[in-house]
């Protein structure tokens, strides 16, 4: 498999022979939504409660008496069916939201991601991406420079001027290999790494 090697002005400089094992590989839809799914789920944190009949603050004394009134029976204003009464089944804090996947589903699923942006060419690879000072300014310029608008940049080795110039822009995240996920490739249009960056990407998933 071939991918676009791009120079500092966007354009196509080359061609990058990479491996098929990762670059290669046929979407695989279902994979892909599991591996998403899971990704997502795993990063939920059971912080929520909500109060059930025993928890909220209400009176013990019948509202009204069982017959005679025309109204329907009730015995606590504590009943879900009450404004302000106990939700029926609630969230506990406890509450496990992990899914299970196996690493060589994930890893899998990766490749087919990666396989699929190479298709549909909106990944592409440069050599090396530094600045000389960490500003936004000096690291916005030479992004749409490259033909950029928004953008995921995947390096080998994370540098401090590029990582402080970036964190301030909404549309352009900077990530290590190692924090690569599923759920930001699919997100941006385009994604950049490094000749260094791709070579972990096989090291790592191939």
């Amino acid at each position: 498999m071939e991918l676009k090697l791009i120079n500092e002005q966007g354009l196509e400089a080359s061609r990058l022979e990479a491996s098929d094992t990762l670059f290669g590989r046929e979407y695989n839809e279902a994979l892909v939504h599991q591996v998403l799914v899971a990704y997502q789920a795993n990063g939920r944190s059971g912080n929520r409660a909500q109060k059930g009949r025993q928890d909220v603050r209400h009176t013990t004394k019948k509202p009204w008496r069982q017959k005679g009134t025309g109204r329907a029976r009730a015995g606590m204003s504590s009943s879900p069916i009450w404004r302000g009464g106990g939700q029926v089944f609630p969230s506990s804090p406890d509450e496990n939201f992990s899914h299970k996947l196996n690493r060589k589903m994930y890893r899998a699923g990766m490749a087919s991601i990666l396989s699929q942006l190479a298709r549909e060419d909106r990944l592409a690879v440069v050599d090396r991406f530094t600045i000389e000072a960490p500003k936004t300014k000096i690291f916005a310029s030479k992004i749409k420079g490259m033909g950029y608008d928004s953008v995921l940049l995947i390096t080998d080795d994370l540098d401090e001027n590029v990582f402080l110039a970036a964190r301030n822009l909404p549309n352009i995240l900077v990530v290590e290999v190692q924090q690569a996920d599923p759920v930001s490739l699919v997100q941006f249009r385009k994604v950049l790494m490094t000749k260094g960056a791709l070579a972990k990407f096989e090291e790592i998933l191939g």
